[in-house]
C-alpha cells in the first residue's frame, strides 16, 4: 500500500491576501471553492511538487502562522534565492548546519552560505507567507540511492535532456567498451543510465 503525501493544510488569516502570494510565486491554482456558512478551499501545488497546499476558511483550527514545518526540494538553492527574490517573497540568506545532516531548529548551528562542498541535501534558505506560516527550502542535486522509487520530469524538455545526457554516454560505452559495435539491449542500458542518474540505482 502506497501512503503519498497529497496535502498541507496552511492556517491563514486572510484567505485573498494568501491567494495573491501564492499566485505571485508562481504556484499553479488548482481550486477556489466556495461554500456555505464561509467555508472555502484554495488549492495551491508548487512547480514540480506532487504534493499541494489548502489554504482558507473554517479549514482548520491552527493559529494562522503556526506551520513551520514545510519543506521545499530545488535543485538550485541560488537560482531559487533570486527568484524569490523576484517574486517578492524575502528569502532569507542561504545557509548550511553546522552538523552537516539536517538543519537544527531556529538559527541554532546555522552557517552563512550554502554548504562548503555543495554537498546534496545541506544547503537551505526560509521565506514565510503573510501570516508567518514558514517554508524551508533544501537543496537537493543526488538523491541517495533507495530514497526514489520513481522519477518525474518537470516538462518535455527535462525528459528531453535526461535522454540525450543518456545518448551521449551511451555513445561512449558504444565505442569503449563494445569498441563500436551496435548495442542491441540499449534500452535497458538507458534505463539503468537514467536510473542512476536520478538515484533510482547505485
Amino acid at each position: 500500500m502506497d501512503f503519498k503525501l497529497e496535502i498541507v493544510v496552511l492556517p491563514v488569516t486572510d484567505v485573498d491576501r494568501s491567494q495573491a502570494f501564492y499566485r505571485g510565486l508562481g504556484w499553479r491554482e488548482d481550486v477556489d471553492y466556495t461554500g456555505p456558512e464561509g467555508f472555502r478551499v484554495v488549492h495551491f501545488t508548487p512547480p514540480g511538487s506532487a504534493a499541494s497546499i489548502i489554504i482558507g476558511s473554517r479549514v482548520t483550527d491552527a493559529a494562522p502562522g503556526s506551520d513551520h514545518g514545510v519543506h521545499l526540494v530545488v535543485d538550485d538553492i541560488e537560482a531559487a534565492h533570486k527568484e524569490l527574490t523576484e517574486r517578492g517573497a524575502a528569502p532569507s540568506e542561504i545557509f548550511h548546519d553546522a552538523g552537516g545532516v539536517f538543519h537544527h531548529a531556529g538559527a541554532e548551528a546555522r552557517l552563512a552560505g550554502p554548504h562548503p562542498e555543495r554537498q546534496t541535501y545541506g544547503s537551505f534558505l526560509t521565506f514565510t507567507d503573510p501570516d508567518g506560516n514558514l517554508f524551508t527550502l533544501q537543496e537537493v542535486t543526488r538523491r541517495l540511492p533507495g530514497r526514489v522509487d520513481h522519477v518525474v520530469y518537470d516538462s518535455a524538455a527535462a525528459l528531453e535532456q535526461a535522454l540525450r545526457d543518456a545518448a551521449t554516454a551511451h555513445g561512449v560505452y558504444e565505442a569503449e567498451t563494445l569498441h563500436g559495435v551496435h548495442d542491441e539491449a540499449w534500452p535497458t542500458w538507458y534505463a539503468t543510465h537514467m536510473a542512476t542518474a536520478a538515484g533510482l540505482a547505485s
